[in-house]
């Protein structure tokens, strides 16, 4: 499909256009091959529509309209958008790696899970917390869901994509967000001359990677404990090759940062171990910044690279850009309105600069909650009522009645819109039909 983009004659910044009007712009096309674009993603009373193919609902099915539009957004693809921009400046730093960045967000629960070693009651497989179409068929709650695919077809590779988790609501939190991943390997037999070789003309090709101040404290231990089918050479070399590699990642990244400080921490991940955490010493405050670890075995077996050995990452392009571009609220990124967009060039990372921020509307709501409710079951309603006019919900209270143990909470919802002025009227028909709906879906008795 074909997009009408606009591009500022005075500035250059792009962005995709829901305007009529475009005057002081000049239009310009950008292809994006991608077959979910091509169909409206569509729910109907007993299957599910996304990316052109059918999916039958079950009891499992709890995905909604409101997050499936979503799928079609691909904010990575889009020019000079804040995530395409981190994504290419994060990707700069890995020459000579595959780049996946067009998979479809719909995965089976074996490719998100179990290819990845996930428990059987591991709670990212609850209905809660993940967005299933079906028993089997799923939204991919990390890139992850594709790093079996991928490890068989190359040996470095990167991976972009959007990716959905049932979550609060608040500036930093949304159901929706990007994720990019890294993975590298190495012969077994040979992995430690090879990363001592990598390693030398790294720091010869680029010498600022080594001025960066690391803590490294991480040992191993029963707890992040090294595979017993590796030997402890391999995993050591390996795990520097790692460090060293995203060391010089977030140099390229941070570069405003004169004296970067950076700390690595020990960590648990279901498809890596040992783990770590990079953090980084930013205006004053330590910034998680990704996960990362040595790749199990049992993963590249699976692979058909039985001989290999490796280190993956993963990191949220969100968060990143929040901090870089200085973004306030995580609902911007899905803004369509031109003074968000036309504040960005490609290739380029600047200051986001507020616009106009409209009245909050705050509106409460109390019920007796039914048994198994559950917080983020809540929020779910809240997003198809009201989409991103929901600013932040808050459980303000909690009431257990002392005769009947009825439990009883209320939630606050700040209603503010980022692009318009909300009306009370239309606040009040927003909330009227919230109560119906969390009445009607969730079997709660209003107080």
């Amino acid at each position: 499909m074909w997009h009408l983009i606009y591009t500022s004659k005075k500035s250059g910044a792009v962005g995709l256009s829901s305007r009529s009007d475009l005057t002081g712009f000049s239009l310009v096309r950008v292809y994006q091959p991608t077959e979910a674009l091509e169909v409206p993603p569509k729910i109907t009373t007993d299957s599910i529509i996304i990316g052109g193919k059918t999916y039958p609902k079950d009891d499992a099915t709890n995905v909604t309209t409101t997050i499936l539009e979503k799928t079609a957004r691909q904010l990575h693809l889009i020019p000079a958008h804040p995530i395409a921009t981190i994504k290419d400046r994060i990707a700069s730093t890995f020459p000579g790696f595959k780049h996946y960045d067009q998979f479809s967000p719909v995965v089976t629960t074996k490719e998100n899970f179990d290819d990845l070693c996930f428990s059987d009651d591991h709670p990212g497989r609850s209905v809660t917390d993940t967005y299933y179409l079906n028993n089997k068929i799923m939204l991919r709650t990390h890139t992850s869901a594709h790093q079996l695919q991928t490890l068989k077809e190359s040996d470095k590779l990167l991976v972009t994509a959007d990716v959905y988790r049932r979550d609060e609501i608040d500036a930093s939190h949304y159901p929706a967000f990007h994720q990019m991943e890294g993975a590298q390997l190495f012969d077994a037999k040979t992995v430690v001359a090879d990363v001592q070789k990598e390693i030398k003309e790294a720091l010869a090709a680029n010498p600022a990677s080594a001025g960066i101040q690391t803590t490294d404290t991480t040992l191993i231990t029963p707890e992040n404990p090294k595979q017993d089918c590796h030997d402890e050479a391999a995993m050591l070399a390996t795990a520097d090759h790692l460090k060293h590699s995203l060391n010089l990642m977030v140099r390229r990244l941070f570069s405003q940062e004169k004296n970067l400080q950076v700390r690595w921490i020990d960590a648990q991940f279901p498809f890596t171990s040992p783990s770590w955490e990079m953090e980084i010493l930013y205006q004053g405050k330590w910034l998680e910044v990704l996960g990362c670890g040595v790749i199990r075995q049992d993963i590249l077996n699976n692979a058909d690279k039985p001989d290999k050995i490796g280190w993956a990452f993963g990191l949220g392009l969100e968060r990143l850009a929040m901090v870089l571009y200085g973004i306030p609220d995580i609902r911007l990124f899905w803004s369509q309105d031109a003074r968000f967009l036309r504040q960005f060039e490609p290739s380029k990372i600047q200051k986001f600069k507020p616009f106009s921020k409209y009245s909050p509307c705050i509106k409460d709501i109390s019920f007796w909650v039914p048994e198994g409710f559950h917080e983020n079951n809540f929020c779910e309603v809240v997003r198809d009522v009201a989409g991103d006019i929901a600013e932040t919900v808050e459980m303000i209270d909690k009431f257990t009645h002392p005769k009947t143990n009825r439990q009883s909470v209320c939630f606050r919802i700040n209603y503010r819109s980022m692009d318009r002025n909300v009306t009370n009227n239309e606040i009040n028909e927003i909330q009227e039909k919230l109560r119906t709906e969390v009445v009607d879906r969730m079997k709660v008795e209003l107080r």
